[in-house]
């Protein structure tokens, strides 16, 4: 069997789901793309994507969630890469003090979003 698989969506739940739409427009200019509403509202699906790829953060937001998600030993990560002046894209994230880890020797740094997830950035491949 030849299967060939792409690249659809990664999923992030969150305790306020306003307050993570915000810090992902705000922290690296995704958009909501699409809402999916539960009829009796236990939960709300809210995919936030940019124009390039096609690939989305879908955000989970359940109703009865009241505690914070374990993240375990935060061993996973989602990767953006960003375009445009990476050094001031940087000063801007620690601005909103949201960089978590910086390691110069390898140019990178990561960014938690309200929840505690950790988002590599990188620059654009030249």
């Amino acid at each position: 069997m030849n299967i060939k698989a792409k690249f659809d969506h990664f999923n992030f739940n969150v305790l306020n789901l306003e307050r993570s739409i915000q810090f992902y427009e705000q922290a690296l200019g995704l958009k909501e793309i699409k809402r999916k509403t539960a009829a009796d509202g236990s939960f709300i699906l809210v995919y936030m994507g940019e124009e390039e790829t096609g690939f989305t953060l879908e955000l989970t937001w359940l109703r009865d969630r009241t505690e914070p998600y374990d993240l375990g030993e935060e061993e996973f990560h989602l990767c953006m890469r960003v375009s445009g002046d990476y050094d001031k894209i940087r000063e801007y994230h620690r601005g909103m003090g949201c960089i978590c880890y910086e390691n110069s020797d390898m140019g990178l740094y990561f960014i938690n979003d309200p929840d505690g997830y950790w988002i590599e950035i990188l620059p654009l491949k030249g």
